[in-house]
C-alpha cells in the first residue's frame, strides 16, 4: 500500500528529504481566510483517511462571537475534512518537521459543505466547465511590514529599516526601499522555495513598508491556495525580524490602502485557446461581456472584496485605490484595467478586491461576475480614456450598504451558493453591529466638548 508522502508534490518531498515527519496541520479557511484546524503527529496522520471539524467555524466573527443564522438550529455537527495531497507544504518556520495539508469540507452524505470558501470557488469554476470553458487568474498582494503593535489603541507606524530610519513613503519601484528590509524578503524567498511557491515579481508600493508580490498565472483554486499559504509564510516572515506583516485593507492613516488585484482570462478547454481573442488576435464578444458583466455585477460582491469595515477606507480619491466601474486600457485609475498584453494573454484586471478578503472568495466573487456577463451577453459601457479617478463614485460606500446588494442579487446569489451568502450575510453584520458600539478617538477628540 503506498504511503501518503508518495501522493504529495515534489517541493513537499524534497522538504523532508528522507526525514521523518514530526507533525502535520490539517488546516482549511473559514470564512476571513484564516487557517483552522488541528494538528497531529503524523504517525497518526498517516493512519487515518478523514478528519473531523465543527461547522461552526463558518459562523465565526472575526473578533470570536457566533453568529445566529436563519432558519439554522446551533447543534455544531461535525464535517468530514479529506485531505487535498497537492495542497501538501512545508512549514518551515516551525522547529521540528512539519507539513500542512489543505483540506475540503463534505457533509455526512458526502456532499460539499456549501459554506466553506475552497468549496464556494469550486462551484464557480463548475459553472464555467459547464459551458466548456476553464477560467486562469493571476493574483496580486499588497501588504505592508509594519512596527509591532501590541496596543491596539496607538496607531500603527512603519517599519524601521536596515539603515536605522523608519521605511518612506512614496517611494514606488525603488529597489533601495525594498533593500531596507532586506532580511525579510530574504526569508519570504526562502519558505516560498520550501513551501514550492513561485514568486513572479516583488516590489516596492506606494506606501511606507508597502510591499506587492506578483504569482504566476494558473488554475484559480491553486492560485487561492498559494494566497492563503502566503499570508501565512509572509507573517512568519516578518516576526522574525520583529515586525509585523499585515493585510488589512488600510493600515496606516495617510497611507495607501492594500489590494488583491485579480487578473482573469478564460479558455476554451477543447481548443486551448483564449476565449478573449480571435484567431486575428482581436478582442471578442466574450472579452467585452465579461468586462460588462463586472460592472454590472461588482456592486453586488463588493461586501466579499471589501469584507470588513476598514475595507472601506481604502476606497478614497487620490490614494491609488480605485472607486469606479469604468474600464480602460492600460489606465490604473480605473477599477477596470486591460493591461497590455498578447493576444493570446488577453486578460482584465478586478483592481477593486482589497487584501482583506478571502482570496478564495475574492476570486469566486470576481469569475462569478465575468460569467454572469458573458453568458447574460452584457455590454460594457464605452471605454474611460482620462483619468477615472475624477469619475463618479459607484461603490457602496459601507459595509452594511454592501451586504444589502448581496442580498439582493439573484444572480450572483445562485452561482454562490444561497446558503453561503446567507450565512456570510450574517456573520458580516454581526460584525458591522459590533463595530458600530465602538468608539472611535476621532469621535471623543472632536465630538465629547464641541457639540
Amino acid at each position: 500500500m503506498a504511503h501518503w508522502t508518495d501522493q504529495i508534490p515534489d517541493a513537499a518531498r524534497d522538504y523532508i528529504a528522507g526525514r521523518r515527519p514530526d507533525e502535520v496541520e490539517c488546516i482549511i479557511p473559514d470564512l476571513a481566510g484564516v487557517a483552522r484546524g488541528k494538528a497531529m503527529p503524523a504517525s497518526k496522520f498517516a493512519r487515518q483517511e478523514k478528519f473531523y471539524l465543527p461547522d461552526s467555524i463558518f459562523f465565526q466573527t472575526i473578533t470570536g462571537d457566533w453568529a445566529e443564522v436563519p432558519d439554522t438550529v446551533y447543534t455544531e455537527p461535525d464535517m468530514i475534512l479529506m485531505p487535498d495531497f497537492s495542497t501538501t507544504s512545508a512549514a518551515p518556520w516551525t522547529q521540528d518537521i512539519t507539513l500542512q495539508v489543505i483540506h475540503d469540507a463534505y457533509d455526512p452524505q458526502g456532499a460539499p459543505v456549501p459554506i466553506s470558501p475552497r468549496n464556494v470557488l469550486k462551484r464557480v469554476i463548475g459553472f464555467y466547465r459547464a459551458k466548456g470553458w476553464q477560467p486562469v487568474v493571476a493574483p496580486e498582494m499588497e501588504f505592508y511590514l509594519v512596527a509591532r503593535n501590541p496596543d491596539p489603541a496607538k496607531p500603527i507606524t512603519p517599519p524601521m529599516g536596515r539603515s536605522g530610519r523608519p521605511a518612506a513613503g512614496r517611494q514606488a519601484y525603488s529597489l533601495s526601499a525594498v533593500d531596507e528590509y532586506g532580511p525579510v524578503i530574504d526569508d519570504i524567498y526562502d519558505f516560498a522555495e520550501a513551501q514550492g511557491l513561485e514568486i513572479d515579481g516583488i516590489l516596492q508600493e506606494g506606501g511606507a513598508g508597502q510591499i506587492e508580490i506578483n504569482l504566476n498565472h494558473g488554475d484559480p483554486v491553486q492560485l487561492a491556495d498559494e494566497v492563503f499559504y502566503f499570508k501565512r509564510l509572509i507573517r512568519e516572515a516578518a516576526l522574525r525580524h520583529d515586525c509585523f506583516a499585515t493585510f488589512m485593507a488600510k493600515p496606516i492613516e495617510g497611507e495607501p490602502g492594500s489590494a488583491m488585484h485579480v487578473h482573469q482570462s478564460v479558455i476554451d478547454i477543447a481548443t486551448g485557446a483564449n476565449i478573449f481573442s480571435t484567431p486575428s488576435g482581436e478582442s471578442t464578444p466574450e472579452f467585452y461581456h465579461a468586462i460588462g458583466g463586472l460592472q454590472k455585477y461588482l456592486p453586488a460582491v463588493i461586501a466579499i472584496l471589501a469584507p470588513y469595515v476598514n475595507s472601506y477606507r481604502r476606497y478614497v480619491p487620490d490614494f491609488a485605490a480605485p472607486i469606479n466601474l469604468e474600464w480602460g486600457r492600460d489606465n490604473r485609475t480605473t477599477g477596470i484595467r486591460v493591461p497590455v498584453s498578447s493576444p493570446a494573454s488577453r486578460r482584465v484586471e478586478n483592481r477593486l478586491a482589497g487584501m482583506d478578503c478571502n482570496p478564495y472568495l475574492g476570486i469566486a466573487a470576481t469569475l462569478a461576475c465575468s460569467y454572469l456577463g458573458i453568458t447574460e451577453r452584457v455590454d460594457p459601457r464605452a471605454q474611460y480614456t482620462g483619468d477615472a479617478y475624477v469619475a463618479e463614485d459607484e461603490l457602496p460606500l459601507t459595509l452594511g450598504d454592501a451586504l444589502d446588494l448581496l442580498e439582493e442579487c439573484a444572480p450572483m446569489r445562485e452561482l454562490l451558493g444561497r446558503r453561503f451568502c446567507t450565512v456570510y450575510e450574517s456573520v458580516k453584520r454581526l460584525e458591522y453591529k459590533e463595530f458600530l458600539q465602538v468608539i472611535s478617538p476621532w469621535e471623543r477628540e472632536h465630538l465629547l466638548l464641541n457639540v
